[in-house]
């Protein structure tokens, strides 16, 4: 362990540490009013629940860091059924929350499997096409069996409904395919059947659209420009009063814990609309630091994934890079009101349990990808000698 430790990228985990300890001191501050006014709990129930999960996350994650990623073909294909099987049961004994049946109850905790859903993918992916790669012939089958995998798990999100967690299945699955540097002849087949699913998929939703989703979420992906034009609209509602927040906060906010938008006004304050929070309470400059320590961080994801001695471990760390950047830009354009609002969590700073642990179980396998990229290098000037 002591010599796996001395290997990990200190960059990267002091960055999670610190992005960790922030996320919890905002969600105390944007959730404590919430818990009280509007749930009748105590001011610290969301930071204590969010504590748990995080410090699971990290023991969870620590133990992720001693297995070789040579290990995952034992466990992936059983992992992606098992989260296949929970996005189906979940129909019949899931909990419905925002208008989406995306959550088991588990008591004291909810459970999201989808959250798990996406970082499951990428390790199925990741050593599906490892595996592939190998094979002197490759025909169409191949690469459609896994992304048919990730069709059923795109449509099982989306019928909850979750839109956001449905696009993010997307884009992991289609930049993971798009970035494999074999079966060019196939791709080019697979991509043609993908235009037409991709078009059946949109007439369907249009025609089933007011079957499965409720009125105000019709609303929020039609309607997402010009938010404040219909501020007694649902649909303007969140993103209006996110734009508030900011104006309210200025260049250097107006203190920590001294938000007004957080009085009821933003009812996701400590959740989706985490970040208007933080630009009024800290300042735009604040936000701003926020979001460029998320580039740094997106940054060196792309240095490991170049360094990677294997299609696997290439594919692990380009998929938790693409899985980040996602949650942030989905997050960020959507309380900008510059794409509708899907409800995604910024990563480390939005409430939610079962997000905050997939995201940092993902972000310890790309640092045990790290210990073996030096290992590998190490490897490779023994050879030389």
């Amino acid at each position: 362990m002591k010599k796996i430790l001395a290997n990990i990228n200190y960059p990267l985990l002091i960055l999670m540490i610190i992005y960790s300890a922030f996320g919890l001191l905002m969600i105390f501050s944007a959730s404590n009013v919430t818990a009280v006014l509007r749930y009748d709990y105590a001011p610290n129930h969301f930071f204590v629940r969010q504590l748990v999960w995080t410090i699971l996350g990290y023991v969870v994650g620590f133990f992720v860091l001693i297995i070789p990623t040579k290990y995952y073909r034992y466990i992936s294909k059983m992992a992606m059924y098992g989260v296949i099987f929970l996005l189906v049961f979940i129909f019949a004994a899931g909990k419905v929350a925002g208008g989406a049946q995306s959550w088991y109850d588990l008591g004291k905790f909810n459970f999201q499997p989808i959250e798990f859903a996406k970082i499951v993918l990428i390790v199925y992916l990741a050593v599906y096409f490892h595996k592939l790669s190998s094979r002197k012939r490759i025909v169409m089958f191949d690469l459609l069996y896994p992304i048919i995998l990730a069709v059923i798990m795109f449509g099982l999100v989306a019928l909850q409904p979750d839109f956001g967690g449905a696009c993010i299945i997307a884009i992991i699955t289609a930049c993971i395919f798009f970035s494999l540097p074999f079966g060019k002849k196939q791709k080019r087949s697979l991509i043609k059947l993908g235009i037409v699913g991709v078009i059946l998929f949109a007439f369907v939703l249009m025609a089933m659209g007011k079957n499965f989703l409720q009125s105000y979420q019709v609303s929020r992906l039609i309607n997402f420009t010009n938010p404040c034009q219909r501020y007694t609209d649902d649909s303007g509602y969140q993103v209006c009063n996110g734009y508030i927040a900011i104006h309210n906060g200025g260049l250097f906010g107006v203190g920590l814990g001294d938000s007004t938008q957080k009085f009821l006004y933003l009812p996701e304050a400590h959740t989706d609309f985490i970040f208007p929070i933080i630009c009024e309470e800290l300042g735009l400059i604040a936000g701003i630091l926020v979001v460029v320590g998320y580039f740094i961080m997106l940054f060196i994801l792309l240095n490991i994934a170049k360094e990677t001695g294997t299609i696997r471990d290439s594919i692990l760390v380009y998929g938790v890079f693409v899985y980040m950047l996602a949650h942030i830009l989905i997050n960020l354009l959507g309380v900008l009101g510059l794409i509708p609002l899907t409800g995604v969590p910024l990563p480390f700073l939005s409430y939610g349990g079962s997000y905050n642990l997939a995201l940092l179980v993902s972000l310890f396998i790309v640092q045990r990808v790290n210990y073996e990229n030096k290992e590998y290098k190490i490897k490779n000037k023994i050879k030389a000698m």
